[in-house]
């Protein structure tokens, strides 16, 4: 999607270590005419899958997935990485290790969000290893709900995340896909 392809390449800013800071538009301030276009373009990628809910995780992935859930008029739910005072009952909850923190987290859901009559499309800022998606992947499996795919603004070709799912079957769209960031250039998949 130009619009987004553009904002990386004007707003984003690659640091050392593999990471695109996307702060300007996509993560501490929030474009809205480029979520919009991203909500509506993950709409038209998976309008025909009978998405009822869409999964993300706490905090960047809100923002796209809540405009993405006006387009199927169905629900946000997003998995948090910590147990609050306010979540109570039983839970799904699976771990995974961040890359951008360098931490690993145990995502959580209230079972009351999620169920065998679900079809949850999941939705993230960011693949880079895989590792926040797979936990998602394995909260929808514990839940009975069907997949019916994911959907991310940018994927890291390069860290392998997105051809590990594509192997494991998952129908897998990404926005924006960058091959490499040498040398503070990025560089998209064609």
């Amino acid at each position: 999607m130009e619009i987004l392809e553009r904002a990386i390449l004007e707003k984003g800013k690659v640091l050392n270590g593999g990471v695109l800071k996307v702060g300007a538009f996509l993560n501490n301030q929030i474009d809205v005419n480029i979520i919009s276009a991203m909500g509506k373009d993950i709409y038209e990628k998976f309008k025909d899958c009978g998405v009822t809910k869409i999964l993300t995780v706490e905090a960047s992935g809100i923002a796209i997935a809540v405009i993405t859930a006006q387009f199927f008029n169905c629900d946000t739910v997003f998995a948090k990485k910590s147990k609050t005072i306010n979540v109570d009952g039983e839970l799904y909850s699976a771990k995974y290790f961040s890359f951008t923190h360098k931490n690993e987290n145990t995502l959580i859901v209230p079972k009351e969000y999620l169920d065998k009559n679900d079809t949850v499309l999941i939705i993230d800022d960011f693949l880079a290893h895989g590792e926040a998606v797979n936990a998602l992947i394995d909260i929808v499996k514990q839940s009975g709900a069907t997949l019916a795919g994911v959907s991310v603004a940018i994927e890291k070709g390069f860290q392998g995340g997105g051809d590990e799912l594509r192997k494991k079957g998952v129908n897998l769209y990404s926005i924006a896909v960058i091959d490499s960031m040498e040398n503070g250039q990025v560089v998209f998949r064609k």
